[in-house]
This record gives structure tokens, C-alpha cells and sequence, in this order.
């Protein structure tokens, strides 16, 4: 049954693709006859944890055109990936007898958290801890892997991209998340200097480099556009706004008149994939006539984070259609997408763009 619904999914969408590129003239048509861009959302973390060289690695060997770290910096002002600075969850740090007294409350963009957070830790002492599923109950098989991988740095994670791209003749690039820069400016670790200054060191200094800089925050970014040419990408939420509160909301940037203060400063968007399938908000519409790229994040096999047309039974922690749901999306006319399975993604990319040409 779910081949069936897939296949009606594909070829309706397909058809709502060619109508809506059709009506929106030549900036859609240009937008859309480039290929997808498959993500690496934290790495092939629907199969490893997240946020490791173990990760990173594995999304490379399925395909991935980018692999995506989320920016944190230590004490000593070193980028190191993390989903968050409160490393309670992703690390075995509360292993660690020596780091017992880190354990600390602060609050993180108007939320109070309790745990350990890197910017009270040497690079070298994060070096000492290990890695650990995020999300053991939906991922029980990523637990295999806990206390195999360190946390690795932006410059190894860099590494890993040209030494991949050099070895399999593919262009790997990486998607780094600023995370909570507002916090950190705050708190005496600002990033955009940083980033930007490690980033063309790296030989990555122009739109052309196979680098996308995103955030939740606006004045990150803005600043970011001042610094460099790297194409840089607004994330969005259907609810809520950025922490530095330089817009009432993200409603407000998703209006055409919002997405185009938006084109100012930026290459693109990345909202969350709810926002792409509402036809009341004809979000990629809007976008593309503004002159902006659209990456939505993020798609994910359990059934846990698919939308009931997608699922396959009760069990939160099956696979369901994920294709199915990424073929809608590249149908409404996305630019790219994040994926914890980058592999599923570039089978399903793949598939929709050979039925697109008719090969």
C-alpha cells in the first residue's frame, strides 16, 4: 500500500511541479532546473550519532553533497560540534567524576537549562569525552556506537570534506549552524569573526565555495554578510521568533515583503518542512519569486517525525515513507533538503529527477 501511495504522491506532485513552474515564470524555471542538494543533518545521525567523524563519514559514503555541524565554541574559543552547548544529552560527560562540579543551570535564549556546556570546557577536556545517541528510544541501534567517537572540531570536520572530496572525485561541502551566537556574543565568545576567519583560511572565501553558513538568528547573519561573500541562509520556524528579536517573528519573514528584507542579506531559507507542504503559507512560491534558495529540514524515516500519510503503523521508532515525504517536497519545487538518511535522500532525489527528465 505505501508503494501505491508514493507512487499517486510522486505523480501528482509532479504534476502540481510542472503547473507551478509554469505560472511562476522564469525565476522559477531557473531556480528549479538546478539539482537538489542532499544534507547531511548532522551527519547520517539516523544511523550513527550525531555530530561525530562516524556520522560525517557515513552520510559522505551515501551521497551527501553537504554535511551539516551545528557551531559551538569551547572556553578557549574553538568551534566543536554539538546539537547544543548543554552537551548533557549528546555526551557521556556525566561519566566523568572530574567534571562533576561543571554541572551548572543557565539560561539559553530565554530557557533555563541544567547540564554541562562546552563553553566551560577546554577543547582538550572535551576531547576526553565521548559521543552518545541523542534519541535512544526511536534509535536504539545508534546506541552500538556509544563512546566510539570524540567530538570533533570544525577543523576536522573541514578536513574530512577535502579529503573526501579529493578521494572520491565528488565536491563535499559542509552547512555549519551558528548556535546561539547572541548567547555566546554575551558571554564574551563571539563567532562571526571566528567562523568567518577559519572558513577562508580554509580556502572558502566566495559564493562559488562549497559553503552554506545558516542561523535562527538575523543579526548573526547580517553581520556575517558584511564579512564574507559564503552564500549565508535564514532558518524559520512556524511559531516563535529569533532570539536576538530582530523581527517580531518568524510569521513576519515568510510574507513576500518579508522574504524580501530577507534576499538582502541572504542566499536563502531553511524552514522546517511543515512550512514547505501548506499551501496556505506557498512558502517556496514566495521565496523563489523573492530570489531565494529553499533547504527545509528536516526529513527523518521514523514515524515519530512523519506526518500520518507517511507512516507505516503505531511503533513511533518504524520507518515510514520518507521518500514518499521527500518526493512531495522536491514536487512543491525545494532547492534542497536536510536528512538524518542522507542515503534514502539521494535515492529519492535521484528518482524524482530521472522521472523529471524521462530517463
Amino acid at each position: 500500500m505505501r508503494v501505491v501511495r508514493s507512487f499517486f504522491l510522486f505523480l501528482t506532485g509532479l504534476l502540481a511541479y510542472s503547473s507551478a513552474s509554469a505560472q511562476n515564470g522564469a525565476v522559477m524555471h531557473s531556480k528549479q532546473l538546478s539539482t537538489p542538494i542532499v544534507i547531511a543533518h548532522r551527519g547520517a545521525s539516523g544511523e550513527r550519532p550525531e555530530h561525530t567523524l562516524g556520522s560525517y563519514g557515513l552520510a559522505i559514503e551515501q551521497g551527501a553533497d553537504f554535511i551539516e555541524p551545528d557551531l559551538v565554541l569551547t572556553k578557549d574559543n574553538v568551534f566543536v560540534a554539538r546539537h547544543e552547548n548543554n552537551i548533557a544529552e549528546t555526551t557521556d560527560v556525566a561519566d566523568h567524576p572530574e567534571f562533576a562540579d561543571r554541572k551548572t543551570s543557565k539560561v539559553i535564549d530565554g530557557e533555563t537549562q541544567t547540564g554541562w556546556f562546552t563553553e566551560d570546557f577546554t577543547l582538550a577536556e572535551l576531547k576526553t569525552l565521548r559521543a552518545k545517541e541523542r534519541l535512544p528510544q526511536l534509535r536504539p541501534g545508534n546506541t552500538d556506537y556509544d563512546g566510539r567517537f570524540e567530538i570533533p572540531t570544525l577543523a576536522e570536520i573541514i578536513a574530512l570534506a577535502k579529503r573526501a572530496s579529493a578521494e572520491t572525485g565528488r565536491t563535499i561541502g559542509i552547512y555549519p549552524e551558528t548556535k546561539h551566537p547572541s548567547y555566546f556574543a554575551s558571554i564574551g565568545h563571539p563567532m562571526e569573526d571566528r567562523l568567518v576567519e577559519q572558513l577562508h583560511a580554509a580556502g572558502w572565501d566566495s559564493a562559488d565555495a562549497p559553503v552554506f553558513i545558516q542561523s535562527f538568528e538575523v543579526n548573526n547573519l547580517k553581520k556575517l554578510h558584511d564579512l564574507t561573500k559564503i552564500r549565508l541562509i535564514q532558518l524559520m520556524y512556524e511559531s516563535g521568533g529569533p532570539a536576538d528579536h530582530a523581527v517580531p517573528g518568524y510569521a513576519a519573514m515568510m510574507t513576500p515583503e518579508g522574504l524580501r528584507a530577507v534576499a538582502a542579506y541572504a542566499f536563502g531559507i531553511g524552514p522546517n518542512t511543515g512550512l514547505v507542504t501548506d499551501p496556505k503559507v506557498d512558502l517556496v512560491a514566495h521565496a523563489h519569486a523573492a530570489g531565494l534558495r529553499v533547504h527545509p529540514w528536516t526529513f527523518r524515516a521514523e514515524n515519530y517525525f512523519l506526518t500520518p500519510e507517511f507512516r507505516n503503523g503505531d511503533n513511533p521508532a518504524a520507518h515510514g515513507d520518507i521518500e514518499g515525504a521527500i518526493t512531495e517536497a522536491l514536487a512543491i519545487g525545494v532547492d534542497g533538503f536536510f536528512t538524518d538518511f542522507p542515503g534514502k535522500g539521494v535515492e529519492a532525489r535521484d528518482r524524482f529527477l530521472r522521472a523529471r527528465t524521462g530517463q
